[in-house]
């Protein structure tokens, strides 16, 4: 199972109908997205999320009840390496799920994971959510590496990683099992001077 990945593949349906408008405050906005802490109420929504093929094949998702996610949402709560948030349209739809997860301050680094919902993708949101978690990220907690990981045949999530400024680092090779067989994972990282050498509107100045 990979960690951290993006999925936003060609197999897309229409907009999911449990998608909810939500006036919930959010923390960054970028240009097409805005983030907002993940709550405990949001565990039917992302348990829907992670029910969906395209999904559960790209990021290797291993089945787990609505009752497990709604416990690890508690746990995460607390947890002080890692913050998840929803995307969300402008108007409050929530259409992804994303994470800091695995924050080591004495080293500066950390990992991301997204996954948009289907009927959302192929739209640049992931990009765009993307780039406003790198800027949550990097803004605010004192970080040098941001870390992705990614089957090495999810070629969307390897579109929107590299669009968002991430750098293919290497392979680790047969390190997830998935469907009966070994699945080769790509690392890509983000570094603190590549993301300020950015030449684009940091989220907070759109």
């Amino acid at each position: 199972m990979t960690t951290a990945a993006t999925a936003e593949s060609d197999a897309d349906a229409n907009a999911d109908a449990d998608d909810t408008v939500t006036d919930r405050p959010t923390t960054l906005r970028g240009r097409l997205v805005a983030l907002a802490p993940l709550d405990v109420d949001d565990a039917e929504l992302l348990h829907g999320w992670r029910s969906d093929p395209t999904a559960a094949h790209e990021i290797g998702i291993w089945p787990r009840p609505l009752s497990a996610l709604r416990a690890r949402i508690e746990r995460d709560v607390d947890n002080s390496d890692r913050d998840d948030f929803l995307i969300l349209l402008p108007d409050g739809t929530p259409v992804g799920h994303c994470a800091v997860f695995q924050q080591d301050f004495a080293d500066g680094s950390a990992e991301l994971e997204l996954m948009l919902a289907p009927g959302h993708r192929r739209r640049g949101l992931a990009v765009d959510a993307l780039r406003t978690l790198t800027d949550l990220a990097f803004g605010e907690l004192p970080l040098h590496r941001l870390e992705a990981n990614t089957h090495t045949t999810n070629a969307a999530a390897l579109g929107t990683l590299a669009s968002a400024g991430f750098t293919h680092e290497g392979v680790r090779r047969s390190a997830c099992m998935h469907r009966g067989r070994r699945h080769d994972v790509a690392v890509l990282g983000l570094l603190r001077p590549e993301w300020e050498a950015q030449d684009r509107p940091r989220a907070w100045d759109v």
